[in-house]
């Protein structure tokens, strides 16, 4: 059954270009129906049937959480249930298209409904305490400065900062060149600020930071190797912690921010989606339920009876 999940995964690599995080995510998925497979006397992909897949569904979504107490009534989320589905549903497809198993039997899987969970972003007056420069300038600290004036300019993704690098960098003509999902590449504008706070840091601070060895990322750790994601997601948290935020910010809030914010002040829907490499407009759509503020004082403007 192993041998089966490491060609698909080996499929999402080389031919799908999915990211390092979803193939972790689906290996995880199937591996877990393995375990479950095993326990229940399954050995071959061949013996296993929609029955089977139904009661190990039926078994996570009444299994005690990891790390609960016994007597805790949390339950798997729908979401999670969601990807199993999906990592599933998924294998099965590659199964069959490649002749590797008779039939797909999880094609009758349905996939629950998903509730969007709208975006936080921050306020104006989070978004200066968290961009104000911080006192002595170190190389870490300049690197921190870099990382939030970028990540709040452009919108990239946690894992687009890590594996950014130096020869992506225009900062004269005042763009990047990201590397997103799926291997996708955009082009995305940089902020005045953001562009001074990067020449700030490749001047003066990452220049102490690199050893022989260090790679052509842009942002380093005090070691001169590129940031692992708990490590940036860490040094990220601390910053606004420093910065005296009271609430739990998330990396990806910035993300959330750089869109709503953009939205907000007139940008087109369409121009977000490409900024922020969305491949659906729908993923983009989440964020015009956070903008009400705005609809309400267009209304006041424009609507002769408003």
């Amino acid at each position: 059954m192993q041998i089966l999940i490491e060609d698909f995964l080996q499929y999402l690599r080389h031919e799908r270009g999915q990211a390092e995080h979803t193939q972790k995510t689906y290996a995880g998925l199937l591996n877990k129906f393995t375990t479950w497979a095993g326990k229940n006397s399954l050995a071959d992909w061949r013996q296993v049937e929609l029955k089977h897949l139904m009661s190990f569904l039926r078994h996570e979504r009444e299994r005690n959480l990891a790390n609960e107490p016994k007597e805790s009534t949390r339950r798997l989320s729908s979401e999670s249930v969601y990807l199993e589905i999906a990592a599933l549903r998924a294998f099965y497809r590659y199964a069959e298209n490649e002749k590797l198993l008779p039939l797909n039997v999880a094609e009758h899987l349905s996939l629950p409904r998903r509730w969007k969970r709208l975006p936080k972003s921050l306020t104006n007056s989070e978004i200066e305490k968290l961009l104000a420069p911080e006192s002595p300038a170190t190389p870490a600290t300049l690197c921190d400065q870099a990382v939030m004036e970028l990540a709040y300019a452009s919108g990239l993704r946690l894992s687009e900062l890590r594996n950014l690098r130096l020869e992506q960098l225009h900062l004269e003509a005042g763009f990047i060149n990201v590397i997103g999902k799926g291997n996708k590449e955009r082009v995305v504008p940089v902020g005045r600020q953001a562009v001074t706070a990067l020449n700030h840091y490749l001047a003066t601070g990452r220049p102490k930071l690199v050893t022989p060895r260090t790679p052509a990322n842009v942002f380093l750790t005090k070691r001169g190797t590129p940031f692992a994601p708990v490590t940036l997601w860490l040094r990220i948290k601390n910053r606004v912690r420093r910065a005296g935020v009271g609430r739990n910010i998330t990396p990806h809030m910035l993300r959330h921010s750089f869109a709503t914010h953009l939205l907000e002040h007139g940008a087109d829907l369409r121009v977000i989606q490409e900024l922020l490499g969305h491949a659906n407009i729908s993923t983009t759509e989440v964020y015009t339920h956070v903008t009400g503020n705005r609809l309400r004082d267009v209304h006041r403007k424009f609507h002769p009876r408003a």
